[in-house]
């Protein structure tokens, strides 16, 4: 039996429809290329509800409507078996599965019903009846079913394939190597527009509620009521959402993102595989609410580069930077040479004006004398750098850059561990 494939109507403005929650939630999730017998798995809503929703975006423009397929052997098109399910009977052509090569070569025109209403001289010469164009899930509950599994097509991929909702906590903690991987690649978050949906489904049915009955419907609720229930203020909805079994990494971000509270906070972070996830530390250093102790407990074991980059970045709270710094002077002391050297020459020494009065160890200063020096800013800033050491001040005024440059030569000169031979040149 063909399937739909459910796919956005580019012809339509989605902003200008007036959808519920739940119909933008489903909106959110169609990806053109999934048929609607996996949409049950991949949305958590039952096969009724999501027909009635599909009908309804279909009728609003939102879906392009299913257009009629004549399949091999006579098997009866998605339009044909609605068909069968309301009474219709079908036409002589349906009846013998023979199709001329006028239909198979013309592309089907799919009316609407409104269109439908409007042409009747049409209507009367084409058998199908315009409520049939619309498409409809042609799935029994056992097929539902059956549908994650992929046992009901060929063409359909494995389960794991499917664009599904994060991993979830437990998930997180048995795959490590993927939550490091995070670390490196951009973390993708929830689209606007359902991000929209959900703070309007927590606003209009939700917050009115009482906080006891929000938190016991926190514990067993879905998406996309589980996804509302992170835009709540109060802690203890929070900790419930937390609790939830269907909790994963993209509630922890809304959380991180969302919420104002550092009881809450505390909460998320006390689940590893949450504070390790790139997405919920990006959102929670962006969040004003952060404590500090919760920012060194988290940060305090990061790379030196990474804490400068949280230091420097304006989009993060003054308070989070401050404390960010504050860890880079503690770690800059007791952190691998290798790690001290890259944060100084990757940022060209302008790290260092953070580091004053920080003094530097024998294979930190080892490794720095080792290396060419072409840049005239790094070279600066490592002039004007007081703990500076002597041999890597030596080592600089060798280097072809300060040759060439007598401003650099002299600013080197006037270092306070400079050799004294350069201080009498100079």
């Amino acid at each position: 039996m063909a399937e739909w494939i459910p796919k956005l109507n580019p012809a339509v403005d989605l902003r200008k429809l007036v959808l519920s929650p739940e119909e933008g939630f489903v909106l959110s999730r169609l990806d053109g290329a999934t048929p609607v017998r996996n949409l049950p798995a991949l949305t958590g809503l039952p096969v009724e509800r999501l027909r009635t929703i599909l009908t309804r975006l279909v009728s609003e423009g939102a879906l392009l409507p299913a257009a009629s397929v004549a399949t091999p052997g006579g098997a009866p098109a998605p339009g044909a078996s609605a068909a069968r399910r309301t009474g219709a009977s079908a036409t002589p052509a349906q009846a013998s599965g023979a199709a001329t090569p006028a239909e198979k070569d013309l592309p089907t025109l799919d009316l609407t019903a409104q269109e439908a209403e409007a042409a009747p001289d049409d209507a009367a010469s084409n058998e199908a009846a315009p409520m049939e164009d619309l498409p409809t899930l042609d799935l029994t509950a056992q097929e539902a079913e059956d549908a994650p599994a992929g046992a009901t097509s060929d063409k359909a991929g494995p389960e794991e394939d499917l664009p599904t909702l994060d991993l979830t906590a437990r998930e997180a903690e048995d795959a490590p190597a993927r939550d490091a991987s995070d670390e490196a690649e951009p973390v993708e978050d929830e689209p606007e527009v359902a991000l929209g949906n959900y703070r309007q489904l927590f606003e209009t049915r939700l917050h009115p509620l009482p906080e006891d009955q929000r938190v016991a419907q926190a514990h067993a609720a879905e998406d996309p009521v589980l996804s509302a229930f992170c835009f709540d203020p109060v802690p203890g909805v929070i900790k419930a959402v937390l609790e939830n079994a269907r909790v994963g990494l993209a509630h922890a971000r809304l959380v991180a993102r969302y919420h104002r509270n550092p009881v809450g906070l505390e909460a998320l972070c006390g689940r590893a595989a949450f504070a390790a996830d790139a997405g919920v530390r990006r959102w929670l250093v962006r969040n004003p609410q952060l404590p500090a102790g919760l920012f060194r407990r988290l940060w305090g074991s990061r790379r030196l580069m990474e804490l400068h980059k949280v230091s420097n970045d304006r989009d993060i709270p003054e308070g989070t930077r401050r404390s960010a710094r504050e860890v880079l002077r503690q770690r800059f002391t007791t952190g691998p040479a290798e790690e001290k050297v890259e944060l100084i020459i990757n940022t060209e020494g302008r790290s260092l004006a953070a580091l004053i009065g920080l003094p530097v160890d024998g294979k930190t200063a080892s490794l720095l004398c080792g290396r060419t020096y072409r840049s005239p800013m790094l070279i600066q800033n490592i002039a004007r750098w007081t703990a500076a050491p002597p041999a890597l001040i030596a080592h600089l005024l060798k280097q072809e850059a300060v040759r060439r440059q007598p401003q650099l030569r002299t600013l080197l000169s006037r270092h306070p561990n400079a050799p004294a031979e350069a201080k009498r040149g100079a």
